[in-house]
């Protein structure tokens, strides 16, 4: 090439260089200027390098640790969990046996309440039977007196009534055949 070729590549860059200048400043989009792709790419390239750099240095990492931290507060907090599901299992079924161990319980205080008040009945059903026979007695021996004492009155009135029957009549009887006829005719006799 010659010198005059290249003065006029130039010329030519620089005029483009100025119609770029003019479109640029005329509002047309910078970022769309084929002059400045070069410097655009490099600043790309770097800014990539340099997000890279940040990404897989120092937040990928802690992101990293962050979600093995997590998987593992997981793990740790699901085994707690079957643990305590294990232990909720157990503590049900001790509940279940002590509520079964104090019903037999329960029903053997009942039982031997209920033997021993039925010990406690029959003694005092055996005492009430004993006090109802002497009541018994005592009140037929009561009656027999009764009896006695009514079967003398009678007989005292029978007498008083046929002396006075008697004696309404007319009648003189003495107080030994008025005896006798009484008493024989209450024993059932004839007088």
């Amino acid at each position: 090439m010659s010198a005059d070729t290249t003065a006029e590549h130039v010329v030519d860059h620089v005029a483009d260089a100025g119609h770029a200048t003019e479109a640029a400043s005329s509002g047309g989009m910078p970022q769309l200027d084929i002059l400045t792709f070069g410097n655009q790419i490099f600043w790309l390239v770097v800014a990539i390098v340099v997000l890279y750099l940040i990404l897989s240095r120092v937040a990928l990492p802690r992101i990293g640790s962050v979600l093995a931290e997590r998987a593992g507060t997981i793990t740790n907090d699901i085994g707690a969990a079957e643990t305590f599901k294990q232990q909720a299992a157990d503590a049900e079924a001790a509940y279940h046996k002590a509520l079964d161990d104090a019903r037999a319980a329960a029903a053997k205080v009942i039982d031997e309440a209920k033997a021993e008040i039925q010990k406690d009945l029959g003694v005092a059903i055996a005492k009430a039977d004993a006090e109802i026979a002497a009541r018994t007695a005592e009140s037929e021996a009561r009656i027999g007196e009764i009896r006695a004492s009514a079967a003398e009155a009678v007989t005292a009135v029978a007498k008083d009534t046929t002396k006075e029957l008697l004696s309404s009549f007319g009648v003189k009887a003495d107080a030994r055949s008025v005896t006798s006829a009484v008493n024989a005719r209450l024993k059932g006799g004839a007088a």
